[in-house]
């Protein structure tokens, strides 16, 4: 499961590379050069015809009661973050996947998958990271939706792994779009989105 990925804090690289404008509605700052479960990140959607470039928190939340009683300013549950979207029956996913508005695109730099204890070199080195070569602002198939505390947040949709994946993490990848794919993913009916969620192709990834 993909749980960390990287990102450019600069918005302007993906305005650039994405033909997206900025979302006056922003509330969130993207302040680290990653996101992970919670945190902030960028997500491209349509709004009025046009690419626009918000800021969500990356996950679709779940409350969980704490195990113990909760101290003075602190919520009374915790908060599970589902960051990947698999099973597109479910009812956490299908019905952003159904609507074409609550689909967009998670642009990133490279992303990372756990190493196993025998893969690692040393006390820090405990993730691969993956690169697509062929994309300036390659991204992920992403979903988006407003949640129950009225704040926007995003997954996006994995996938079987490919060659390259696979040896590393064989469980999942996350869907990647190809650069032609990127508007139908926006704007298609929910049975051509479908045939998109497919392994990104190798040849044109790397590894570290």
């Amino acid at each position: 499961m993909c749980n960390l990925y990287s990102i450019k804090t600069d918005p302007q690289r993906y305005f650039d590379a994405l033909a997206a404008v900025e979302d006056a509605s922003n509330g969130l700052a993207v302040e680290k050069d990653y996101a992970a479960p919670g945190k902030p990140g960028y997500v491209v959607r349509l709004e009025g015809g046009r690419r626009v470039l918000s800021t969500m928190r990356w996950g679709f939340p779940t409350r969980k009661p704490r195990k113990r009683p909760a101290r003075e300013g602190e919520l009374p549950f915790l908060y599970d973050w589902w960051t990947n979207a698999r099973n597109m029956q479910s009812n956490m996913w299908k019905p952003w996947l159904m609507k074409a508005e609550h689909r967009c695109l998670v642009p990133f730099t490279r992303f990372s998958e756990p190493k196993a204890a025998a893969d690692r070199q040393g006390p820090g080195d405990i993730h691969w990271w993956f690169t697509v070569e062929d994309q300036p602002a390659p991204c992920f198939a992403g979903l988006w939706k407003v949640d129950q505390d009225h704040d926007r947040v995003y997954a996006f949709c994995t996938t079987e792994p490919n060659p390259l994946v696979a040896p590393k993490h064989p469980k999942a990848m996350p869907v990647i779009l190809l650069a032609e794919e990127q508007d139908r993913w926006l704007t298609a009916p929910v049975e051509e989105a479908l045939t998109m969620l497919t392994a990104y192709p190798s040849q044109l990834m790397s590894v570290a």
